[in-house]
């Protein structure tokens, strides 16, 4: 599919979810700051983590503050170098790591949390639920539940091989696909076992992609990163 231009997204990211107002208006959706302090103050679980100041050795490939993506375009603002997920994904994360580095291992995040203005960008390029999330329901990333990650040696940050890069949009990237080298399906299965094992659930058309349970307990959040307070 050949790039469509880029002034739609801006707008979608300029107007913070304005843009659609019949896709928000049956979905609750937090675009102040003020609010989400509130929010968290009812339920601390809801308190947004920075990853790299939660988890040492930690590597970010941050792919939507660039280009080297999918559409071929920074959907983010390029000086994005921050990421989160909401308390308790990200402290069961802070424990895959330590599992994976007692082997010399550890992970590289692609994304996490996720404005929910991108996703209605990404959804009026690709419009397909088994790749980008419907904006009427909001998504994983959007509550700053999922997180697209992959696994690196430590000591080089070179990534095991996994059969494919981010984003792959094929049977290829499936959880259940076998015809790989043995290499990738032995590093496939390490990460989904390990991330299972500390309370993620996988995403059956992409191996790199994990989300936290009991999504309904979390609000849709559409807040730029810096606008996002570090003490959460």
């Amino acid at each position: 599919m050949p790039p469509r231009p880029l002034f739609p997204f801006l707008v979608v990211w300029l107007l913070l979810g304005t843009h659609s107002p019949s896709i928000t208006a049956q979905l609750a959706v937090i675009k102040s700051p003020k609010k989400l302090t509130e929010s968290i103050r009812n339920n601390p679980a809801c308190a947004l983590l920075e990853l790299k100041e939660l988890i040492p050795g930690i590597q970010y490939d941050l792919r939507y503050a660039d280009t080297n993506n999918f559409v071929n375009r920074a959907m983010y603002p390029t000086h994005t170098n921050i990421t989160f997920l909401r308390r308790d994904p990200a402290r069961a994360l802070q424990k895959v790591q330590a599992e994976l580095a007692a082997s010399g291992l550890g992970l590289k995040i692609w994304d996490a949390y996720r404005p929910y203005a991108v996703t209605v960008a990404f959804w009026e390029l690709i419009g397909d639920e088994r790749y980008v999330a419907n904006p009427a329901k909001g998504s994983g990333h959007n509550r700053g539940l999922a997180v697209d990650l992959t696994v690196i040696q430590l000591n080089t940050g070179t990534e095991l091989p996994m059969g494919t890069g981010f984003d792959h949009f094929s049977d290829t990237a499936h959880q259940d696909f076998t015809q790989l080298p043995e290499e990738c399906l032995q590093n496939r299965q390490l990460l989904k076992q390990t991330m299972t094992k500390h309370g993620f659930l996988p995403y059956a058309e992409e191996w790199w992609h994990f989300s936290w349970p009991n999504p309904q307990l979390y609000e849709v959040l559409n807040i730029p990163f810096h606008k996002i307070k570090r003490k959460h």
